[in-house]
């Protein structure tokens, strides 16, 4: 959590310093330069919004998926496959290994390289 901090710091200092950067070059009006820190900060807000959410998103997604214990929705989800790809993952349980998933005509190869970081088996 230390370093979602450091890293949102990190981009709101670097957004205020170029905004900062650029203002300098140009000579504006004080109501140039408030229309402009508003909309850095405006976009800022959006960014960091954003990214807080993929880091989060990213933290609480789990590394891989067991395709024998799996619920249909949880192979959905984390893998991002199909219904009918699901039920045909379920329909060919067990597994002794991932690579079980293409033998048993579960997957094509191509549903497998997509997919082949995300899932494991458990024994």
């Amino acid at each position: 959590m230390r370093w979602l901090s450091i890293l949102l710091f990190a981009i709101l200092g670097s957004l205020v310093l170029l905004s900062a950067c650029t203002s300098c070059t140009q000579q504006q009006s004080p109501d140039q330069i408030r229309h402009e820190t508003a909309n850095a900060t405006s976009k800022l807000k959006q960014d960091t919004v954003a990214v807080a959410k993929g880091l989060k998103e990213g933290m609480t997604k789990p590394a891989a998926v067991d395709i024998n214990t799996a619920s249909k929705s949880d192979l959905t989800s984390t893998l991002g496959i199909t219904d009918a790809e699901a039920d045909r993952v379920i329909a060919a349980r067990p597994y002794d290994n991932t690579d079980q998933l293409v033998t048993k005509r579960a997957m094509t190869n191509a549903e497998y390289d997509k997919v082949k970081d995300k899932v494991t088996v458990k024994k």
